[in-house]
């Protein structure tokens, strides 16, 4: 028992001296390659700060704008008193994330393309093809959305003034694709009504050349048009609205909604009227080459009406709503260079190479003492040899 404890005590100093040794052995190879490992660093940290003073500048412009804000539109209240196209506004999709949208309009190839030409970015960049020029543009110029809500453009050139005007161009031209394009709301149902109010004029003049052609006869003023024919063609104008009120509903909703359910009722209801009024004018004898023309007439004045209200109300919306880009900060001209970094590039240069070379002498110092082995020494020789190096 006394042996073994014996034993035991005298084996703790060996292994701590061995401790002792390794730290003092790693000390030791720091000290001997002092020199390198100082002026090593050094030598690279200059290098690298003189061959940065050779790199062009890079001047880096920034511009943030707010991008067009959806407003709750005033024709909910009207379209409800309108009743059958109250539908047609809930048609047009509101934007979830108008930033993040606008944000892929700038990035798009409509724009982008302006950019390429208005700058000549080709000539300027030394490149063959334009999809060649988008990508560098692509690099160049860093376009975010922030939380809140603005839209930030900052663009990179080795020319200030350029930058600051290739910057402030992005915002124009998203502009222009603005006006080229139906994003809010209110621009859809603007765009929409317009439509449907150009081809309801068409039709109502072709009506009214119609009802002038024809001539008025005894039993055209028996039937009196003017009392009979209005209602009729009031009620199909509506039908016809509610009709295109149906047909929007089924893009956006499903056929056992409520809301849907009670456009069909609705329409129903107005079919049934209409079908009545039609009968009962069949037998008073009031359906006459006159009557159907003016009835045909009526029926396209209606909706031309009821069209025309709905285009002005979304004119205003759209007026209210506004595309208008709100630029927070124009590019300025750049006064300082952003690249490159001197002192940046200097330190981690130095620190880098400062890093491989301690690697490197811990490493050389490693396989020195390893030769020292026999058995390593031997298992170092296979190594070489199999990578066809000579012993």
């Amino acid at each position: 028992m006394n042996d073994q404890t014996a034993a035991h005590s005298a084996q703790a100093p060996a292994t701590e001296d061995e401790g002792e040794i390794s730290l003092l052995d790693l000390l030791q190879t720091i000290a001997d390659n002092l020199k390198l490992l100082t002026l090593g660093p050094l030598a690279v940290g200059v290098t690298a700060l003189g061959i940065s003073f050779a790199i062009p500048p890079t001047f880096t412009a920034k511009t943030q704008f707010l991008p067009p804000q959806q407003q709750q539109s005033m024709a909910a209240g009207m379209l409800s008193s309108l009743g059958a196209l109250g539908g047609l506004a809930g048609a047009a999709a509101g934007l979830k994330n108008p930033a993040d949208q606008y944000v892929a309009y700038l990035k798009s190839d409509n724009v982008q393309d302006a950019l390429i030409e208005r700058f000549k970015l080709q000539e300027r960049y030394d490149l063959k093809f334009k999809v060649d020029a988008r990508q560098e543009l692509s690099k160049k110029a860093r376009i975010s959305a922030g939380k809140d809500g603005l839209i930030t453009v900052e663009v990179d050139d080795k020319e200030a003034q350029v930058s600051a005007e290739l910057a402030n161009a992005h915002v124009e031209e998203l502009q222009r694709l603005l006006g080229q394009l139906a994003v809010t709301e209110a621009q859809q149902r603007r765009l929409f009504f317009e439509k449907q109010l150009k081809q309801t004029q068409d039709k109502l003049v072709q009506a009214e050349q119609v009802l002038r052609s024809s001539g008025v006869d005894a039993s055209a003023l028996k039937s009196d048009p003017k009392a009979a024919v209005t209602a009729v063609a009031q009620l199909q104008a509506q039908v016809t609205a509610q009709e295109v009120k149906v047909a929007s509903l089924r893009g956006y909703l499903s056929e056992g909604a409520p809301q849907f359910k009670q456009a069909m009722i609705e329409l129903g209801a107005l079919r049934a009227q209409l079908h009545k009024l039609e009968n009962t004018n069949s037998k008073t004898g009031g359906d006459g080459d006159y009557t159907t023309r003016y009835r045909e007439f009526k029926y396209q004045e209606t909706l031309f009406e009821l069209f025309s209200k709905q285009y002005e109300v979304a004119k205003i919306d759209e007026a209210r709503e506004g595309a208008v880009i709100q630029v927070l900060d124009l590019a300025q001209t750049p006064e300082k260079k952003s690249k490159p970094k001197k002192a940046l590039i200097a330190m981690l240069s130095t620190l880098g190479s400062g890093f491989a070379l301690l690697l490197y002498v811990f490493v050389r110092q490693g396989l020195r003492n390893a030769k020292r082995s026999s058995e390593t020494a031997e298992k170092l020789a296979r190594i070489r040899r199999s990578f066809g190096f000579k012993s």
